[in-house]
């Protein structure tokens, strides 16, 4: 498990990383539906981060995650299968996904 001030600092990488995706996403009035919906969940999801942090609970913590991760794999697989989506939208997203499967990894 990472020590509570680094968890802290990828915490809010990822809440920063999540909100730019979904900026991105939201400037473009040509993203899918189910891409949109999947970013909107996990830019949701992602702003009880403190207070899941905040509880010092690991399972808690790694079970969060992983429930970010399982959206974020639907948005990854979204915007994979939807044609003709701007390069930085697909950046953000992949970029997102990345991060999100990278802090999984480390915390299991």
């Amino acid at each position: 498990m990472l020590q509570a001030s680094e968890m802290q600092q990828r915490f809010s990488h990822l809440q920063q990383t999540i909100s730019e995706t979904s900026r991105t996403c939201h400037a473009d009035t040509g993203i899918p539906q189910d891409l949109m919906n999947w970013v909107d969940e996990l830019d949701k999801e992602c702003k009880s981060a403190s207070k899941v942090v905040s509880s010092k609970d690991e399972d808690r913590i790694r079970q969060w995650i992983d429930d970010l991760e399982r959206i974020g794999d639907r948005a990854d697989r979204a915007c994979q299968q939807a044609g003709g989506l701007d390069a930085k939208v697909k950046d953000a997203v992949s970029s997102m996904h990345s991060e999100l499967a990278d802090l999984k990894r480390q915390l299991h």
